[in-house]
């Protein structure tokens, strides 16, 4: 059965796109049945081109890549979700709508690259990629078909360490 993961920022437009992006890319190369989306609480309706153009320069396809509402996730009809993964702090601290499947979910925090001087804006966005490049590996060498909700909720924040 796919597993399927939301990673939510506050805009959809750089942190959390770069995720979904990195973590379909992986789950394809690797085999593994895991299905990334994104959304934000309070999308821009754009992604940065910052965030598409480090994607696309990483051999990433970002056709139908789009800034979108996290309700889109909680309506009737929407994919259900094991894990919802909030990447930048406000969302973290925002109240969350009702998941169908009560996911199991985590903070994984990450600097805004769209705030670096725009002379490192690219750089900012490349790391940021990178790192949450790292993270999707971790969390897809995680047995998560074998893994319990409950060992699931212990894993995750131990990646967030590293």
């Amino acid at each position: 059965m796919t597993t399927n993961v939301l990673i939510l920022c506050t805009h959809n437009s750089a942190r959390s796109v770069l995720a979904e992006g990195m973590l379909n890319h992986w789950a394809l190369r690797l085999g593994k049945d895991v299905r990334a989306f994104s959304a934000g609480s309070a999308p821009s309706g754009r992604v940065n081109p910052h965030a598409v153009e480090v994607l696309r320069q990483a051999g990433i396809d970002t056709t139908g890549v789009h800034s979108k509402s996290w309700d889109a996730f909680a309506a009737v009809g929407a994919p259900v979700m094991r894990i919802v993964i909030t990447v930048c702090d406000s969302a973290a601290a925002e109240a969350c709508p009702f998941w169908p499947g009560s996911p199991v979910q985590a903070h994984w925090g990450y600097p805004d690259p769209s705030r670096a001087p725009e002379a490192e804006r690219t750089q900012a966005f490349e790391l940021t990629r990178q790192a949450l490049g790292y993270r999707m590996l971790q969390l897809l060498a995680l047995p998560l078909d074998a893994m319990s909700d409950a060992e699931l909720r212990q894993a995750l924040p131990g990646i967030a360490q590293t």
